[in-house]
């Protein structure tokens, strides 16, 4: 499984320059663009899959008999073990490549470098906090609520992206953010109003509250793991690998993991979890398979999102992440029967023409960027 050598992405390049990142993947030169690399794709599938299977299926436990906010918490990261096997495959591949080599010292367990390990530890910490906050507001507020909320991290996004990697935005990029932006808004506006049945007041400002925190502290945490990358490459002198990113990934669940299993403990949620699942409306073999698919589905979407950092940047993963919102809210429509008016059917082809103005963006500047590249080598001597 041959999966280390992979070029610097751009912001890594644009980090060992000393100026700003790029909002772009592929933008280096020679590099493939991005709407053709099948990588690429696959991340943005598993992205999809996390981003519309995972908040569906949490409201789906909340709805039929579950109550357990640490529990979902913990669910969104308890899959990091998924990790392992492409891990275990990379790292016998490095030992067998290293032995033909007839290299003296061995292949290391991790390509991880203190530093990044340390800031990794601190991210995972982060999104520990963030998943309690966005578990708690999903128990209260409705899918199209939550959704005006969660797609407000783009905005956060595209803020601490210029302060944390400095990136230079087009008149494309800035078009696809106002326009994801106020599609999502117009989702949440039409149906925000409506507390669920059984939600006071106090709990669902509170839960209003909650989910609007962690789409702030997800729009910072974003750039943050561009930045870490783009630090351990420059101080490496090499290109972070897709091999690096699951490892960071994988860390980032174990770190997430532990601190919501202590929230578990003292909240005594783990002997709680037999009782709730012989009262759950589904049954016993209903409530496990919701809990195995909701962490499954959360797995996907963590592994598709820093896979899009990777190739491309933070904001390009707020992006695709606010797209996917309106995808989340026909599939809300399908299997909750929510209302599907007018205004929703607008926000959904306002969210589309934003997410097309990013990538025809892409496409144009990468061609752009080709171009200058053939004018100068025709140039030189």
């Amino acid at each position: 499984m041959e999966i280390e050598a992979t070029p610097l992405s751009p912001q890594q390049q644009a980090y060992n320059d000393g100026g700003g990142s790029d909002q772009r993947a592929g933008a280096g030169t020679g590099a493939k663009p991005l709407y053709r690399n099948p990588v690429v794709v696959v991340n943005f599938l598993l992205m999809a899959v996390g981003t519309v299977c995972g908040p569906l299926l949490f409201r789906a436990y909340f709805l039929h008999g579950g109550t357990r906010k640490w529990l979902t918490c913990l669910l969104q990261t308890a899959a990091w073990p998924l990790l392992l096997p492409p891990l275990c495959v990379s790292f016998f591949s490095r030992r067998r490549r290293q032995r033909e080599e007839s290299a003296t010292e061995a292949a290391p367990l991790s390509l991880m470098s203190g530093r990044l390990l340390a800031a990794t530890v601190a991210i995972g910490l982060v999104i520990g906090i963030i998943d309690f906050l966005y578990a708690y507001g999903l128990a209260y507020l409705p899918v199209s609520t939550s959704s005006i909320l969660v797609s407000t991290q783009l905005a956060f996004t595209a803020v601490f992206a210029l302060v944390v990697v400095r990136h230079r935005f087009t008149a494309f990029s800035v078009n696809a953010v106002v326009l994801l932006v106020v599609g999502a808004a117009m989702l949440g506006l039409n149906g925000g109003g409506d507390r669920p049945a059984g939600v006071s007041r106090a709990q669902y400002y509170a839960g209003f509250a909650m989910t609007l925190g962690s789409a702030a502290l997800y729009g910072l945490v974003l750039p943050l793991m561009e930045l870490s990358q783009a630090q351990h490459a420059a101080r490496a002198g090499a290109a972070v690998t897709y091999t690096l990113v699951l490892e960071i990934q994988m860390v980032i669940g174990i770190t997430a993991t532990a601190f919501r299993a202590v929230g578990m403990l003292v909240n005594r949620e783990f002997h709680e979890i037999p009782d709730e699942a012989r009262r759950f409306d589904l049954g016993e073999a209903g409530y496990y398979f919701m809990l195995v698919s909701s962490a499954t589905a959360f797995q996907c979407f963590f592994i598709g999102t820093i896979g899009a950092i990777f190739y491309g940047s933070a904001l390009l993963a707020g992006v695709i992440m606010t797209l996917l919102i309106s995808v989340t809210e026909v599939f809300a429509v399908i299997f909750f029967h929510e209302p599907f008016n007018g205004t929703k059917g607008v926000a959904l082809a306002i969210s589309i023409w934003g997410f097309i103005s990013y990538f025809y963006g892409e496409i144009r500047t990468n061609e752009q960027q080709s171009n200058t590249s053939t004018d100068k080598e025709h140039l030189d001597p």
